[in-house]
Protein backbone atom coordinates (compact mmCIF):
# COMPACT_ATOMS: atom_id res chain seq x y z
CA UNK A 1 0.00 0.00 0.00
CA UNK A 2 2.93 2.34 0.64
CA UNK A 3 4.00 2.24 -3.01
CA UNK A 4 0.56 3.38 -4.17
CA UNK A 5 0.64 6.30 -1.74
CA UNK A 6 4.11 7.29 -2.95
CA UNK A 7 2.93 7.14 -6.56
CA UNK A 8 -0.13 9.25 -5.72
CA UNK A 9 2.06 11.85 -4.00
CA UNK A 10 4.41 11.86 -7.02
CA UNK A 11 1.62 12.14 -9.60
CA UNK A 12 -0.14 14.97 -7.78
CA UNK A 13 2.97 17.14 -7.45
CA UNK A 14 2.74 20.40 -9.38
CA UNK A 15 5.85 19.68 -11.44
CA UNK A 16 4.42 16.47 -12.87
CA UNK A 17 1.16 18.16 -13.82
CA UNK A 18 3.05 21.10 -15.36
CA UNK A 19 5.14 18.64 -17.35
CA UNK A 20 2.04 16.84 -18.62
CA UNK A 21 0.48 20.12 -19.73
CA UNK A 22 3.75 21.08 -21.43
CA UNK A 23 3.90 17.79 -23.32
CA UNK A 24 0.33 18.17 -24.55
CA UNK A 25 0.85 21.77 -25.66
CA UNK A 26 4.20 20.83 -27.18
CA UNK A 27 2.56 18.11 -29.25
CA UNK A 28 -0.03 20.52 -30.58
CA UNK A 29 2.62 23.16 -31.21
CA UNK A 30 4.72 20.57 -33.06
CA UNK A 31 1.83 19.95 -35.44
CA UNK A 32 1.65 23.68 -36.19
CA UNK A 33 5.38 23.83 -36.89
CA UNK A 34 5.14 20.72 -39.06
CA UNK A 35 2.41 22.39 -41.11
CA UNK A 36 4.38 25.63 -41.43
CA UNK A 37 7.44 23.76 -42.63
CA UNK A 38 5.63 21.31 -44.91
CA UNK A 39 3.08 23.73 -46.35
CA UNK A 40 4.95 27.06 -46.40
CA UNK A 41 8.72 26.86 -45.99
CA UNK A 42 9.60 23.70 -47.91
CA UNK A 43 7.58 24.64 -51.02
CA UNK A 44 9.32 28.04 -51.04
CA UNK A 45 12.72 26.39 -50.60
CA UNK A 46 11.84 23.95 -53.35
CA UNK A 47 10.94 26.83 -55.67
CA UNK A 48 14.24 28.57 -54.93
CA UNK A 49 16.29 25.40 -55.53
CA UNK A 50 14.60 24.37 -58.77
CA UNK A 51 11.09 23.27 -57.80
CA UNK A 52 12.28 20.41 -55.64
CA UNK A 53 9.97 18.60 -53.27
CA UNK A 54 12.32 17.61 -50.47
CA UNK A 55 9.91 15.07 -49.00
CA UNK A 56 10.15 12.94 -52.15
CA UNK A 57 13.94 12.82 -52.38
CA UNK A 58 15.28 9.32 -51.85
CA UNK A 59 17.89 6.78 -52.92
CA UNK A 60 16.87 3.21 -53.70
CA UNK A 61 19.04 0.72 -51.78
CA UNK A 62 17.66 -2.53 -53.14
CA UNK A 63 16.25 -4.05 -56.28
CA UNK A 64 12.92 -2.71 -57.50
CA UNK A 65 10.29 -5.29 -58.46
CA UNK A 66 9.03 -4.94 -62.06
CA UNK A 67 6.00 -2.73 -62.42
CA UNK A 68 6.67 -0.74 -59.23
CA UNK A 69 6.38 3.02 -59.64
CA UNK A 70 9.51 4.96 -58.70
CA UNK A 71 7.82 6.99 -55.98
CA UNK A 72 8.71 6.89 -52.32
CA UNK A 73 5.30 5.62 -51.25
CA UNK A 74 5.16 2.90 -53.92
CA UNK A 75 8.67 1.68 -53.11
CA UNK A 76 7.95 1.56 -49.38
CA UNK A 77 4.72 -0.38 -50.01
CA UNK A 78 6.68 -2.84 -52.18
CA UNK A 79 9.14 -3.34 -49.33
CA UNK A 80 12.11 -1.90 -51.20
CA UNK A 81 14.72 -0.39 -48.86
CA UNK A 82 15.07 3.32 -49.55
CA UNK A 83 17.15 6.08 -48.00
CA UNK A 84 14.58 8.88 -47.67
CA UNK A 85 16.96 11.78 -47.09
CA UNK A 86 14.34 14.30 -48.22
CA UNK A 87 12.14 13.35 -45.28
CA UNK A 88 15.14 13.80 -43.02
CA UNK A 89 15.74 17.30 -44.42
CA UNK A 90 12.11 18.19 -43.71
CA UNK A 91 12.30 16.85 -40.14
CA UNK A 92 15.61 18.67 -39.56
CA UNK A 93 14.07 21.96 -40.70
CA UNK A 94 11.08 21.28 -38.41
CA UNK A 95 13.46 20.75 -35.50
CA UNK A 96 15.51 23.86 -36.26
CA UNK A 97 12.41 26.05 -36.43
CA UNK A 98 10.93 24.55 -33.27
CA UNK A 99 14.22 24.91 -31.38
CA UNK A 100 14.55 28.54 -32.51
CA UNK A 101 10.99 29.36 -31.41
CA UNK A 102 11.55 27.72 -28.01
CA UNK A 103 14.84 29.63 -27.65
CA UNK A 104 13.03 32.94 -28.35
CA UNK A 105 10.28 32.05 -25.86
CA UNK A 106 12.76 31.15 -23.09
CA UNK A 107 14.76 34.30 -23.82
CA UNK A 108 11.62 36.45 -23.49
CA UNK A 109 10.57 34.70 -20.28
CA UNK A 110 14.03 35.27 -18.80
CA UNK A 111 13.86 38.94 -19.82
CA UNK A 112 10.47 39.30 -18.13
CA UNK A 113 11.84 37.67 -14.97
CA UNK A 114 14.70 40.19 -14.86
CA UNK A 115 12.28 43.11 -15.25
CA UNK A 116 10.26 42.09 -12.18
CA UNK A 117 11.34 43.80 -8.98
CA UNK A 118 13.06 41.53 -6.52
CA UNK A 119 10.83 40.42 -3.69
CA UNK A 120 11.67 41.86 -0.30
CA UNK A 121 13.37 39.31 1.91
CA UNK A 122 10.99 37.64 4.31
CA UNK A 123 11.10 38.88 7.87
CA UNK A 124 12.99 36.52 10.15
CA UNK A 125 10.91 34.21 12.25
CA UNK A 126 10.15 35.19 15.85
CA UNK A 127 12.40 32.50 17.30
CA UNK A 128 15.31 33.71 15.15
CA UNK A 129 14.82 37.25 16.44
CA UNK A 130 14.74 35.96 20.00
CA UNK A 131 17.94 33.98 19.49
CA UNK A 132 19.63 37.04 18.02
CA UNK A 133 18.66 39.08 21.09
CA UNK A 134 20.08 36.40 23.38
CA UNK A 135 23.29 36.30 21.35
CA UNK A 136 23.66 40.07 21.44
CA UNK A 137 23.03 40.19 25.22
CA UNK A 138 25.64 37.47 25.80
CA UNK A 139 28.23 39.47 23.84
CA UNK A 140 27.86 42.37 26.30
Amino acid sequence: MGMMQEFKAFAIKGNVIDLAVGVIIGGAFGKIVESVVGDLIMPLAGAVFGKLDFSSLFVVLGSVPPGTAMTLDALKKAGVPVLAYGSFITVAVNFAILAFIIFIMVKQINRLKKDQPAAAPAAPAEDVLLLREIRDSLKK
